[in-house]
């Protein structure tokens, strides 16, 4: 486990999921909250809250899949 977690908080994993946070969380922000900020412009605290954490999924989905190949891979 602490082998996992290693490889979870290496650079190099965490700056690809950043990027994969980017590019995902943008396209998920656009479908779920496009029209409430650019055309409706009705956006609740709440909201803005829930859109960070559209960034934080697509984050910690590709971090967690890195750690895992990378556990994996150094096994064999």
């Amino acid at each position: 486990m602490n082998e996992f977690f290693r490889a979870a908080i290496e650079t190099k994993t965490l700056l690809t999921s950043t990027k994969v946070a980017l590019v995902v969380g943008t396209v998920l922000a656009f479908i779920n909250y496009g029209d409430r900020i650019f055309i409706h412009r009705n956006m609740m605290p709440a909201d803005w809250i829930k859109l960070a954490i559209t960034y934080c999924v697509p984050f910690c989905v590709a971090a967690y899949g890195a750690a895992r190949y990378s556990t994996n891979h150094r096994q064999r």
